[in-house]
């Protein structure tokens, strides 16, 4: 009686157009798609962004992790799904590419600033712990 009940996820689009038939055109076509300060850089490094692709494919076939320091790469629709770590000086934050990210950069994900946050003051940095000092 338990019968195997298939859950089909909702299929996100990008500008009219599902991720699934975007992902089948190549960096070029992709880009009419793109706004237009994108699209201008896309179409100007494609050859980057192609080599790029093509070493996301191979690196994650190896099961191993993507990391770069591309931080100006436009995220296309055949980069959706990776999860590539974005160098921000420090270290590599991984970043899960979703279809809301296309048309944005790589640097826009990894934060290269963080929150400060001081600690206490010390012995001798307000008035009422220099008597305590003495």
């Amino acid at each position: 009686m338990a019968e195997e009940v298939l859950v089909k996820s909702k299929e996100t689009y990008y500008r009219g157009k599902p991720i699934s038939y975007l992902k089948t055109l190549s960096v070029r076509e992709s880009a009419q798609f793109l706004p237009s300060r994108s699209r201008r850089s896309v179409l100007r490094h494609f050859e980057i962004l192609e080599r790029f692709i093509q070493r996301c494919e191979q690196t994650s076939s190896q099961n191993k992790k993507i990391r770069t320091h591309l931080r100006d790469l436009v995220v296309v629709p055949k980069l959706v799904g990776f999860t590539i770590g974005v160098y921000n000086g420090k270290t590599f934050n991984d970043v899960h590419l979703s279809a809301g990210m296309i048309g944005h950069r790589l640097g826009e994900f990894s934060l290269t600033r963080s929150k400060v946050t001081h600690g206490t003051a010390g012995i001798g940095a307000t008035k009422g712990s220099k008597t305590e000092k003495k």
